[in-house]
């Protein structure tokens, strides 16, 4: 009888001891994720800031805002964002995807390394200045896209490449990190929600340049 009490006294103390590690391992992950995810955040776009108010005065593009998009960071972050010059910082940030290049559409294959290319039917997503022009009709998300001049020879075949800003079903909302956005064929998707508010933006601001970067 007394080993057999013995024996229920050491299993609930040896349960309740894991129970205790898995909790602690569980806690410290999360904060580990937590504190990874602020390290990548941490970028200085500074230099990025001041070059995009040089061109777009040079190239009498839209002088109060314009768009950096960072494909360098890791998908399952926030790496679109909406600068404001005459406020000289970020007002809006959004989730965005990139092309899957030659692993599978719609996967998270290259979440931390986004696949950069120019070529036609390479999926990939290609960095360089754009000039949002008209807005149109997508098959996609709200069903609303805008088409991206590419201006430098990194994203000169954007235009025959069918490369558009639009939403995308699968783009969440919020952060998914450690997770990636799923990726599509190059163009730069948002969410529906997110394509909203940057639609209502780009209604009211033309010529506005969306210079997409790898840091």
């Amino acid at each position: 009888m007394k080993i057999t009490t013995l024996l229920i006294i050491f299993a609930l103390f040896w349960s309740c001891t894991t129970k205790t590690k898995e909790k602690a391992y569980s806690v410290l992950k999360s904060e580990n994720i937590q504190n990874k995810a602020i390290e990548i955040s941490d970028i200085d776009y500074s230099s990025y800031f001041k070059e995009a108010a040089q061109y777009t005065k040079k190239s009498n593009y839209n002088r109060d805002i314009f768009i950096l998009v960072d494909l360098g960071k890791h998908s399952g972050l926030k790496r679109f964002f909406v600068y404001d010059f005459k406020k000289n910082k970020i007002i809006k940030s959004y989730m965005v995807s990139h092309g899957c290049g030659d692993a599978s559409w719609g996967a998270t294959m290259t979440k931390d390394e986004a696949q950069i290319s120019n070529v036609p039917d390479s999926h990939c997503s290609s960095i360089g200045k754009y000039m949002i022009s008209s807005r149109g009709t997508s098959e996609w998300g709200i069903k609303v896209n805008y088409l991206m001049l590419g201006k430098d020879k990194t994203n000169s075949n954007a235009l025959n490449r069918a490369i558009v800003l639009h939403s995308w079903n699968a783009v969440p909302e919020n952060e998914v990190y450690p997770e990636g956005t799923p990726e599509g064929w190059g163009c730069p998707a948002v969410s529906n929600e997110s394509m909203k508010e940057i639609d209502q933006l780009l209604k009211t601001n033309k010529r506005v340049l969306m210079w997409i970067i790898k840091s």
